[in-house]
């Protein structure tokens, strides 16, 4: 398995090694190994999500509260999508800092999304599906969004295809609009879970 730290620290690529034969191929998407000695901790894996998208849909930018937020460990088992991850913790460092990963069944990348952290996607094919692993389960009142086609965020979404976004997702606040409001997760708050989750082993 070969990982790869993202612009925003703590969030994660993951490549596993893949094994094909004439009868197709066989990958280990997820590795808690390798996942344990990038992170500091095991997933704790409460929930897993499957959608399935045509080409142009995107999905997000969604977070949730911290405490105790959500982790995500996502990966792309039919198509093709361009997985986004935004630093959106008041406070970070690297607050409105963005990263892209292509996922798709070639290479079997995986991305790990952090409690506290923004997560997008669009699908660059017809019939594309996404896996999550999800640290905690999904809890409504818990569950926000910044728009994904914020023009100060810039996030890069493909220019050869209609965008298509749930009514939620084109209603959603800027990202300005979302920190002035007090939306968005505080980046003491999130570095208080992660020693959290590291203590719980």
């Amino acid at each position: 398995m070969e990982v790869r730290e993202l612009k925003i620290p703590g969030a994660f690529e993951f490549t596993p090694r893949s094994f094909p034969d004439d009868r197709g191929v066989f990958v280990s998407p997820y590795q808690e190994e390798a996942f344990v000695k990038a992170v500091g901790h095991p997933l704790r894996l409460a929930q897993s999500n499957h959608s399935r998208s045509r080409r142009g849909s995107v999905r997000g930018l969604h977070f949730a509260d911290v405490p105790p937020g959500q982790g995500k460990y996502v990966y792309c088992p039919a198509g093709a999508l361009l997985d986004v991850v935004v630093d959106i913790r008041v406070g970070s460092p690297t607050f409105g800092v963005w990263d892209a990963v292509r996922l798709d069944p070639v290479d079997f990348r995986a991305v790990y999304v952090p409690e506290g952290l923004g997560h997008a996607f669009v699908a660059l094919d017809d019939d594309t599906v996404i896996s999550y692993l999800c640290s905690t389960p999904y809890n409504p009142p818990a569950e926000h969004g910044v728009s994904p086609v914020d023009p100060a965020l810039d996030l890069p979404w493909p220019t050869d295809v209609e965008l298509l976004l749930s009514p939620k997702d084109s209603a959603a606040p800027t990202l300005a609009d979302a920190a002035s409001s007090g939306l968005l997760p505080r980046y003491e708050d999130c570095l208080a879970r992660y020693r959290e989750l590291r203590s719980l082993g």
